[in-house]
């Protein structure tokens, strides 16, 4: 009964089991053997929240679309990518989800934010008419790029998470950027108020004389997602090596992009192939039961993923990294620092300490003829959407 929901997209793939190959499966950062870890690559690919397709949700807008099937596919990848950060965040990237088990409330609390209706944080209802003021029509199709720059809007509505989401734009990450969005300075009037604080809020240590410096530094917890153009209609093969890597750090939300007109949730990869979480799957919408509790079975996706060669993967995609403190950060910039020594890994962005200098006016572009200037005013002019065709309803 399953498979008559499937569409001719995900049938090709949804069932082919893993590749039986000494080759490591990495999967948001965890490094897995096929032939001694089946079970637990299974488990943690389970355990992501999957979104897909759903019909009858209520009208968006009141009036509008009640399923986002053929043109919401790079909304639900959103949702996917986001989701995995509110699970780092709440839940922890150990947390596993194993069916029939009764989850505890920050995990409903993690999912309810996503669910079909107006008035969830994250909500396709919510995206769609955020996305109207990015210029998206309700049910027009997103790019990685649309998409990211909506969820961000989005989350400043989310106070229980209270998430610091940063875009880099140009292909260039700005460190003191983000050290500006995350970090907070708290006046703590004595060492008797500190605990007065959320009990969740990360601490990055209080001074043991709170009298001499009565500051308390707060970081955020960053979601950074980073809208890249790997190529002009195919991916690059000098990225592919770097584009691996960003899986294998502990900090990996994966990567929305796909094919054109179609999206998919990438979480991994295996040899040259990325394995990824597929939103054309339509599905009912669903309700809250009788107890209040969602019925989460359909969140979750319980067959082998599917895998896709990188070499197919379209260039235009959005990566996306989670740092919970302070320390997490500063350990992904060395990161990135060192991926900048691999042999054959071309970088697919910049990773600086503050804005170049010729960026400080967005008004006025230097143009220099220098490469990497060419790289970037490319991207600046580069509209992200322009090769996919626009979905009709």
């Amino acid at each position: 009964l399953f498979l008559a929901t499937l569409t001719y997209d995900t049938l090709r793939f949804e069932y082919e089991d893993f590749p039986e190959t000494k080759e490591p499966v990495w999967i948001l950062g965890r490094k897995y053997s096929v032939f001694t870890e089946k079970e637990e690559i299974l488990l943690d690919v389970t355990s992501r929240l999957w979104f897909t397709y759903r019909k009858n949700f209520p009208a968006i807008g009141g009036t509008g679309p009640t399923s986002d099937t053929g043109w919401g596919c790079m909304l639900r990848c959103g949702q996917m990518i986001f989701a995995q950060a509110l699970v780092c965040r709440h839940l922890g990237r150990d947390w596993r989800w194993i069916k029939g088990k009764r989850q505890m409330d920050n995990y409903f609390n993690v999912l309810n934010a996503f669910i079909d209706k107006k008035d969830s944080y994250y909500s396709i209802h919510q995206i769609a008419q955020m996305g109207v003021g990015e210029g998206k029509s309700i049910g027009q199709w997103y790019g990685p790029n649309t998409v990211a720059q909506v969820l961000k809007k989005l989350a400043t509505f989310d106070t229980w998470s209270s998430l610091a989401v940063h875009i880099a734009m140009d292909n260039t990450v700005v460190m003191e950027e983000i050290r500006r969005l995350c970090q907070s300075n708290v006046l703590c009037a004595g060492a008797a108020a500190c605990p007065a604080l959320e009990p969740d809020v990360l601490y990055n240590g209080c001074p043991e004389d709170v009298g001499l410096r009565e500051r308390l530094t707060l970081w955020k917890p960053l979601v950074l997602l980073i809208p890249l153009r790997l190529g002009l209609t195919e991916i690059n093969e000098a990225y592919i090596e770097t584009l691996k890597h960003c899986f294998m750090m502990p900090q990996s939300l994966g990567v929305i992009g796909g094919k054109p007109n179609s999206a998919h949730y990438f979480i991994g990869y295996v040899g040259e192939e990325l394995i990824y979480l597929d939103p054309h799957t339509t599905q009912p919408a669903v309700e809250p039961g009788d107890s209040g509790c969602l019925p989460d079975e359909s969140f979750h996706c319980q067959h082998p993923p599917c895998r896709m060669s990188i070499a197919e993967l379209d260039p235009s995609i959005a990566v996306g990294f989670f740092c919970n403190t302070e320390a997490d950060f500063n350990d992904w910039c060395q990161q990135i620092k060192k991926l900048s020594l691999v042999r054959g890994a071309l970088p697919m962005f910049e990773l600086v300490e503050r804005q170049p200098s010729h960026f400080s006016n967005p008004d006025v572009l230097n143009l220099t003829p220098d490469s990497s200037d060419a790289d970037r005013l490319e991207r600046f002019f580069d509209s992200e959407d322009e090769d996919f065709e626009i979905l009709s309803l």
